[in-house]
């Protein structure tokens, strides 16, 4: 755990980007080997602007990251944060709850907020229009969201008191989990049902995408299922019966169109569709 923990201290940023791609990679292979739709679309087409999305993420976090160094020294030298709160503890807890706590405040808190209030909503539905949801979609966010995903993780870092190193490797275990669950890959009901007590499955989170409420505000988590179930927001739907994209914005031409999405938090605000669940 020791060396684990060295390593992603210093990791370079080729390796980094070696993660990214290569999990991308990967899923896009596995993608065509047990998929869990059929695709009927041109899969290059459909990915062209979900990794422009992507390399805005990479710009937006890029210079940025500086001030995630910045505070995680400051909550070191300060003895700051939650898990320097706590008694002595075996490393490799000390190190699963620090990324259990920033998945709770990076990514489950941020990813609900942005449902709840109306102009976050708006930013993030360039994520949620995408009508065939696949590995690259994992990456699809406007670059006003990759600031606001960004803000969620300084705080995240602050309050949990995390070192760089557990940081990177949540950062990392954050990226693969997310191309994981978006993947369009079918597992055994069985295996997939088993996953989901314990990280964000894909089946689980193709729910998440489903194009009407209260579906579409189920099943935040990214990394670990676990805040889902205790905050109550998890939800089940059989995949036969999930229908991606919003069904306040049901252009698809306009979805797949980068200039079109880049445009799409600045429309005005339309009430979603609720329907009665099972």
């Amino acid at each position: 755990m020791e060396q684990l923990l060295a390593y992603f201290e210093n990791i370079p940023p080729l390796h980094r980007s070696l993660i990214l791609v290569g999990g991308i990679t990967f899923f896009w292979i596995l993608e065509g080997i047990v998929p869990l739709f059929s695709v009927r679309y041109k899969k290059w087409k459909h990915a062209l602007p979900n990794l422009f999305f992507t390399l805005t993420t990479i710009i937006v976090n890029f210079p940025l990251a500086f001030l995630l160094l910045k505070t995680s020294d400051w909550t070191i030298q300060n003895d700051f944060g939650i898990i320097n709160w706590l008694p002595e503890m075996p490393l490799w807890l000390y190190v699963l709850l620090g990324i259990m706590l920033l998945d709770l405040i990076g990514a489950y808190t941020a990813h609900l907020v942005e449902h709840k209030v109306k102009p976050l909503w708006m930013v993030h539905l360039v994520h949620h229009s995408d009508h065939n949801v696949d590995t690259t979609t994992a990456n699809r966010h406007h670059p006003l969201e990759s600031l606001i995903r960004y803000l969620f993780t300084l705080l995240g870092v602050l309050i949990v008191g995390a070192p760089v190193g557990i940081i990177m490797l949540y950062q990392s275990v954050s990226v693969i989990l997310s191309q994981f669950n978006h993947a369009n890959i079918s597992l055994p009901r069985a295996v997939d049902k088993a996953l989901s007590w314990i990280i964000v499955s894909p089946d689980m989170h193709k729910v998440h995408h489903h194009f009407v409420l209260p579906y579409t505000d189920s099943n935040y988590g990214n990394i670990f299922s676990i805040w889902d179930r205790m905050f109550g927001t998890y939800m089940e739907l059989e995949p036969e019966k999930i229908t991606y994209g919003v069904d306040t914005f049901p252009d698809e031409k306009e979805n797949s169109s980068i200039k079109g999405l880049l445009k799409q938090p600045f429309h005005k605000y339309r009430k979603p569709t609720q329907v009665q669940t099972d």
